[in-house]
């Protein structure tokens, strides 16, 4: 199967470093998650440049620091029974498609769980951009 266009809202599957990690030298993420990219734009060089953010099981600490997933989108997209939490103040950054881009278990070698609506993407990107104006975001490069 092939790689699905880099698209804002797209949820992909990618082993997500997070910064507690990168802290303690790691260069792989320990796990991979579904991620939404956040960003998704054409560099002066022709590559893609990916901004993701990684969605969780964990019930935040800061509820101000991720958004929840309703149950219905995580049907949708198919993602496992449980609630869900998009992070917002925990990116990675890539050029498109990267090392740790990974197929769905089980998917037949799809890469993608589908598309956020546009409501909860805009929530997403509000509350991203929050969180990086008030400096309480972290942005990992995978470069």
């Amino acid at each position: 199967m092939s790689l699905p266009a880099p698209r804002p809202g797209l949820v992909i599957r990618y082993g997500f470093l997070w910064s507690h990690e990168h802290a303690r030298g790691a260069e792989e993420g320990s796990k991979d998650r579904p991620c939404a990219i956040v960003v998704a734009a054409s560099g002066e060089d022709g590559g893609i440049r990916t901004i993701v953010a990684p969605v969780t099981h964990l019930p935040p600490k800061d509820p101000a620091a991720s958004l929840e997933i309703p149950p219905e989108i995580c049907r949708a997209l198919g993602l496992d029974h449980g609630r869900h939490w998009i992070r917002l103040d925990e990116l990675n950054r890539f050029l498109w498609p990267g090392y740790d881009l990974r197929p769905i278990p089980g998917s037949d070698g799809r890469y993608d769980y589908g598309m956020l609506p546009r409501a909860l993407f805009e929530k997403l990107r509000q509350g991203i951009l929050a969180r990086q104006r008030a400096l309480q975001g972290r942005i990992i490069s995978r470069d």
